[in-house]
């Protein structure tokens, strides 16, 4: 971290907060006692406990057992045992692993405000469709190898890109004008997917051939779907 191994680190909670289990607290200890031993493992105030607690919205249920407590509020008091040294970074594997759509969407935006100030965030996560609307860049890694590197379009696009949707009154004609260009077409009888060419290219030559358009819609592959065909030789367990 910031060039320093992590035991070379003279107060690690000011540079790396962590979330990697939800599942750790003491199940008799409250959320406000919980907080406050690691607070004063850091030397950090109770006054900024409470100010924790209030910034992931458990004031309300800081005096109640954790063992009571959903999945989702334990997550959130995972975040706020990461924040509570008011890190650089922070680490979280799966954060929003057993929240509410409202809560997703309030991990979430706590992520991007972290960033936005300027910290690093590194997220664990298989909820890929949710990485794809947190993530500024992507480490993909398959059976412990790098498969990729570097922003969603970037990974996305490296695995194949996005393809054009057409539906003519001609297909077989159009494919016929396709035929010795670089695109990359195949036909299931109703739409014809063309890969290596723009939209505006398709529009011209159906303009030029007298070709019918009924559709013409553009169709970006997802974060998961892209996952999926990059690390389809890298499956540990696969299911029958």
């Amino acid at each position: 971290f910031d060039g320093t191994p992590f035991r070379g680190l003279s107060n690690p909670a000011t540079t790396v907060g962590t979330l990697l289990d939800a599942n750790w607290f003491h199940p008799g200890r409250s959320a406000r006692a919980h907080l406050g031993y690691m607070a004063a493992l850091q030397g950090v105030s109770m006054n900024h406990v409470d100010d924790t607690l209030d910034r992931v919205g458990l004031t309300q249920v800081a005096t109640k057992r954790v063992g009571g407590y959903s999945l989702g509020m334990k997550q959130r008091l995972g975040l706020a045992c990461a924040l509570i040294g008011e890190p650089k970074h922070l680490l979280l594997d799966e954060p929003v692993n057993g929240l509410d759509p409202e809560g997703v969407h309030w991990m979430r935006a706590r992520i991007r405000e972290f960033a936005e100030a300027g910290c690093s965030v590194l997220v664990s996560s298989h909820l890929l469709s949710e990485m794809q609307l947190t993530a500024d860049r992507l480490v993909v890694i398959g059976k412990g190898k790098l498969l990729g590197e570097g922003t969603v379009e970037e990974f996305v696009n490296g695995t194949g890109g996005a393809s054009l949707e057409v539906i003519v009154d001609q297909p077989d004609e159009l494919l016929r004008q396709l035929h010795g260009t670089d695109a990359e077409t195949s036909f299931d009888g109703e739409v014809l997917r063309v890969r290596g060419l723009e939209g505006s290219d398709i529009g011209r030559i159906c303009l030029d051939n007298r070709i019918l358009i009924s559709s013409l819609e553009r169709k970006q592959p997802s974060l998961e779907e892209a996952y999926l065909g990059a690390t389809a030789d890298h499956v540990a367990y696969r299911s029958a």
